[in-house]
């Protein structure tokens, strides 16, 4: 996990919180995606809770990459962005304007005012 992530975890989840990242092909993903939402087709991220103080998050750089360019964004704040975006999932929350608000706050707080 790059210095900047580990941040983020820390900062979203808290130091004691035991996270896994995995980076996956589109065929894993779309074979995860398959188990656990019923969708058949690849996706560029998963977060699995697995206890309280644990958790993994999944991303496929490949179907990441192309969904960057719907965002406007590079492919490594997409990356980032993903990453924020599974770690509000572990950390319980759901889609909607309070999770989006958080992600962007993250999003631009984490970029230290750099464009990406």
């Amino acid at each position: 996990m790059t210095q900047e992530f580990l941040r983020l975890k820390n900062l979203v989840l808290g130091k004691d919180y035991e996270l896994s990242l995995a980076f996956v092909t589109p065929s894993v993903s779309r074979r995860l995606n398959r188990i656990y939402r019923k969708l058949d087709k690849p996706t560029d991220v998963l977060s699995f809770p697995l206890s309280p103080v644990s958790g993994e998050i999944v991303i496929d750089r490949v179907t990441a990459k192309k969904e960057s360019k719907k965002f406007s964004m590079s492919a490594t704040k997409f990356e980032k962005y993903l990453f924020i975006h599974g770690l509000l999932h572990l950390k319980g929350m759901q889609h909607g304007a309070k999770m989006e608000k958080a992600e962007k706050q993250l999003l631009h707080g984490s970029s230290n005012n750099r464009r990406n």
